[in-house]
């Protein structure tokens, strides 16, 4: 249940159009920034006006109630009208039911965004207080700190033979495809410029949502759902290869992985598992009946956009509560795949995995899966995470390769 939502509360959020921000990171705040940007476009927001945490299983069902109940009372003045004006909270949550991270969303005092050329600033006060309407000061992002990861909770050997049980567990018929993750650790100065990593996540990865929320940050590949004005589209993301060396490696590495078996199977899992959650809550979904090759700096995916027109009473956050965790994640059948990675992991994943992104007061937003991202503790422990999808074939080497190719965004960051 929530733990911080005062009944009767109530918010007012004004957004006024100002001159074009050259740089939203710029505007973040250097130890605890809040962003969500993807080609310059997005949001970056500035201290709390509220804080709702979250837990246990019924996590995104309460924020999707106790935001629906808040959007409700808000009282919103926004005559820009774009992605991300007006009220907005932003979000990160736990992947599994049982994990000891908390699930937030945050309304943050002082939004700065942009989006297609357009540019604003929106003030978030309770209703009736008196807000310090600053215009918020853009200030240089500072050095970005080095550091190396190391394996930290399985070796890559041990990692590969838990990659091996998995594959026992498949062929034994306990589930079809399930995903397993490892960690790795560095450490940097305490009062490190954190916007200085999400800059060159956004840099290298301009096609990703470049996300911070909460100290969780990174660059993802998987937009989770996008909502905006009854329309919502997702795009699944499972299976994957590295780039070639050559143009003509390139090309060979992305032909094979558009025809190969079990990276296909996999697809075909995560594909399956989206449709199945939200067919409940839309009036019309289509998606292509193949897959298509995405190309990204360190790999290839295979990628599948899903469209959907929205039945009335569903927001971004009720599709968010339906789609968590998808097959690309955790895997098939869901429950027993979750069963399985709570026996063969030995950490919580804590927000890795999970949904993270930003919801209005209309319950439009976007929401991605929290990859290729990192926990930054306040002490400056920065533990990343990279997970492989596991099926009947898999080959442990293979994999534990692919955990290395999924590492780089944070690790190259930090070079």
């Amino acid at each position: 249940m929530p733990a911080s939502l005062a009944p009767g509360v109530a918010l007012r959020a004004v957004t006024e159009p100002v001159a074009d921000h050259d740089e939203l990171l710029a505007f973040a705040d250097a130890q605890h920034p809040l962003a969500a940007i993807r080609r310059g476009d997005g949001i970056v927001g500035l201290g709390e006006t509220l804080r709702l945490t979250f837990t246990g299983p019924g996590r995104l069902t309460d924020a999707a109630a106790a935001w629906r109940e808040i959007a409700r009372a808000a009282e919103v003045v926004d005559p820009v009208r774009r992605p991300g004006t007006g009220l907005v909270a932003m979000g990160t949550f736990a992947f599994a039911d049982a994990s000891d991270a908390a699930s937030v969303l945050i309304v943050p005092a002082v939004i700065v965004g942009r989006h297609d050329g357009v540019s604003w600033v929106t003030h978030i006060s309770a209703a009736g207080a008196t807000a310090a309407e600053q215009s918020p000061n853009a200030v240089p992002i500072g050095e970005r700190p080095r550091a190396t990861l190391a394996a930290a909770s399985l070796s890559r050997d041990e990692f590969t033979a838990v990659v091996g049980r998995a594959v026992e567990a498949i062929r034994a018929g306990r589930v079809e495809k399930v995903v397993i993750a490892r960690d790795a650790t560095a450490s940097i100065p305490p009062d490190a410029d954190r916007r200085a990593l999400l800059h060159e996540l956004a840099d290298r990865y301009p096609d990703c949502v470049t996300f911070a929320v909460d100290g969780l940050m990174g660059a993802s590949p998987e937009t989770l759902v996008s909502v905006h004005g009854g329309e919502a589209s997702a795009r699944v993301l499972a299976g994957s290869t590295a780039r070639g060396v050559s143009s003509a490696d390139d090309a060979a590495a992305a032909a094979q992985l558009a025809t190969s078996t079990k990276d296909l199977d996999e697809h075909a899992f995560a594909v399956h598992s989206v449709l199945d959650a939200l067919r409940p809550h839309v009036r019309a979904v289509t998606a292509s009946e193949s897959p298509f090759t995405l190309k990204l700096p360190n790999l290839w995916h295979l990628a599948t956009d899903v469209e959907m027109q929205l039945a009335e009473s569903s927001s971004a956050l009720d599709l968010v509560a339906a789609l968590h965790p998808t097959a690309a994640v955790a895997g098939s059948p869901t429950d027993a795949a979750l069963a399985l990675i709570a026996e063969l992991e030995p950490f919580d994943r804590g927000r890795y995995a999970g949904p993270v992104g930003w919801i209005d007061h209309d319950g439009d937003g976007e929401w991605v899966i929290a990859l290729r991202c990192a926990r930054i503790d306040d002490d400056g422990l920065l533990t990343a995470y990279a997970g492989a999808g596991i099926v009947a074939d898999s080959d442990p080497d293979s994999e534990l390769a692919e955990t290395r190719m999924k590492f780089r965004p944070i690790a190259d960051a930090l070079r």
